[in-house]
């Protein structure tokens, strides 16, 4: 029977994460912590913890599924079993920390507050290290949601926000545990009050901050294009054409829509452009169409091509800009955050033979970022679909003076329904974070653009051509955040000085053994 709160855990946290309403967010990991605070055995509590991981990986992330079907051209029925291998180890941070709260408990003696806390601190601080393939936390689900607090990531980051969440879970599981007294009704009061404190904190920010001096126009082009490989299958050789004129006249709509105030420049997405460009091929093929029409149109462009990286001989994944006259403005971008099983195989380089059971796994070159680039004059900081998820990589950008973030992605392989806005959320979250605007032009949606005080503009449909011109109000100077120069090592070590101060709030038991029922009379 008990087994069923972490089953249940797993199920509020899921079905309170982005693309869901965050209704449960607040109290979703009360019912697996009291599972953890009844068992005695550290084998039931790590079984527990990843319960609850495996039901929730499940619902965060059942588009693991589809990918497996869409981009590895499994079988249905083999792609479910991909996902139920991912669902078993892809958020161990849960067990982790369950089993470590099982450990330290019973080595030393803790307070029923100290136990609780280090419970909480535990469960914030494995999230906060445990390596993921795709990092997320509570925290986004606020932003999702339009909860103003999202504001305040500024200075702790959604990884801070995600730890406040952990923090407001451990007050309703004091209000739980003492239901019906003053004390519940205490610890409920106080952690509405705080709410409702940080959400009026994060308004009050998102008014008060610096005015842009400064504007720029960018056309995002959207052309409905994503399994270049089944397309290649369908329409032979004459694919990469039949792309290339989709982007131009997608991109000529959208120019003769601005006509009278043209953009600055345009976006097309990741690997848009259906061709490697080569140096030493700037002057023939589709390389030269793409430049003849820039030049054609007087229209700059960065466009998502595949790169050549002449050390390794590898084909990348890159982004590539282009003046108004058709001219390189500046040298490319190569993607450095590469995506595991799908642009390269992880251990490949030490054993070759592993690519062999990946067939359908690009084997890109790493680039050289993060790394700036300017065109017309603005200072961009190129993020290539899976970099905007990393907070680590945006500060780089931010501080080598980026004014403005751009994404470019492609999300045709995940679904239509979660995961788009899941990545969309997460890569916007950036521009909270370091109060930069971010551009996002994506292959089949969701394209969409954030400013710098949390205003969303206009986001693209899902699965139709595409095209329109963001106006982006921004600073020639940005100022640096808090969260920028502070704030992205104060959270880890908040979390670690919380979990330390909570063990040594334990006295070292006395040799013996430990009981065997649960405490207090509990029953399984």
């Amino acid at each position: 029977m008990t087994l069923l709160l972490p089953v249940l855990s797993g199920a509020l946290a899921g079905f309170s994460y982005i693309p869901f309403p965050p209704w449960a967010l607040f109290f979703c990991l009360v019912p697996l912590w009291l599972f953890w605070l009844r068992e005695t055995s550290w084998k039931r509590v790590l079984f527990g913890g990843w319960l609850a991981q495996f039901v929730l990986t499940l619902i965060v992330s059942h588009w693991v599924a589809h990918t497996a079907h869409e981009f590895g051209r499994l079988s249905r029925p083999v792609s479910i079993l991909v996902l139920l291998l991912f669902a078993a180890l892809g958020h161990m941070f849960l067990p982790a920390a369950g089993l470590a709260f099982a450990l330290l408990r019973s080595r030393r003696k803790f307070s029923p507050g100290a136990e609780r806390f280090l419970l909480a601190s535990l469960t914030a601080l494995a999230w906060s290290i445990w390596p993921m393939l795709f990092p997320w936390n509570l925290g986004y689900a606020w932003f999702g949601a339009g909860m103003p607090a999202f504001q305040l990531a500024e200075f702790v980051g959604f990884e801070g926000l995600g730890a406040a969440t952990i923090g407001l879970n451990l007050a309703f599981l004091a209000s739980w545990e003492n239901r019906g007294s003053r004390k519940g009704a205490a610890a409920l009061g106080a952690a509405l009050a705080f709410l409702a404190v940080l959400n009026a904190s994060g308004w009050f920010r998102g008014k008060t901050l610096p005015p842009p001096d400064a504007k720029v126009r960018i056309l995002v082009v959207q052309g409905n294009i994503g399994d270049y490989l089944r397309l290649r299958e369908e329409r032979g050789d004459r694919f990469r054409e039949e792309i290339l004129a989709s982007y131009f006249s997608a991109t000529s709509r959208g120019l003769a829509a601005s006509a009278g105030s043209p953009p600055d420049f345009a976006v097309w997405p990741e690997s848009a452009f259906p061709d490697i460009i080569h140096p030493a091929g700037m002057e023939e093929g589709n390389v030269l169409l793409l430049r003849e029409y820039l030049s054609r149109h007087a229209i700059a462009l960065v466009a998502g091509a595949r790169g050549y990286d002449a050390s390794s001989g590898k084909r990348t994944n890159a982004l590539f800009l282009f003046d108004g006259n058709g001219r390189q403005a500046a040298a490319p971008y190569h993607k450095t955050k590469l995506l595991a099983f799908g642009e390269y195989v992880p251990g490949s380089a030490a054993f070759p033979a592993l690519k062999g059971l990946f067939p359908r796994t690009a084997d890109f070159a790493r680039g050289n970022g993060p790394e700036t680039r300017t065109l017309n004059g603005l200072i961009l900081g190129p993020q290539i679909c899976y970099e905007g998820l990393f907070p680590g990589f945006s500060r780089s950008l931010a501080e080598q003076g980026a004014q403005l973030f751009l994404n470019v992605t492609n999300d045709s392989w995940f679904g239509d329904w979660a995961e788009p806005r899941q990545h969309l959320m997460m890569t916007l979250a950036r521009g909270i974070e370091f109060r930069l605007p971010v551009v996002r032009a994506t292959s089949t949606g969701f394209s969409a653009a954030i400013l710098a005080d949390g205003t969303l503009l206009e986001r693209s449909p899902l699965r139709k051509e595409w095209a329109s011109v963001y106006e982006i109000p921004y600073r020639k100077e940005p100022r640096a955040t808090f969260y920028r120069d502070y704030g992205y090592r104060l959270v880890p070590a908040v979390l670690w000085i919380a979990a330390g101060g909570a063990f040594l709030a334990g006295r070292k038991k006395k040799s013996g053994r430990a009981p065997k029922g649960p405490p207090g009379g509990a029953t399984r």
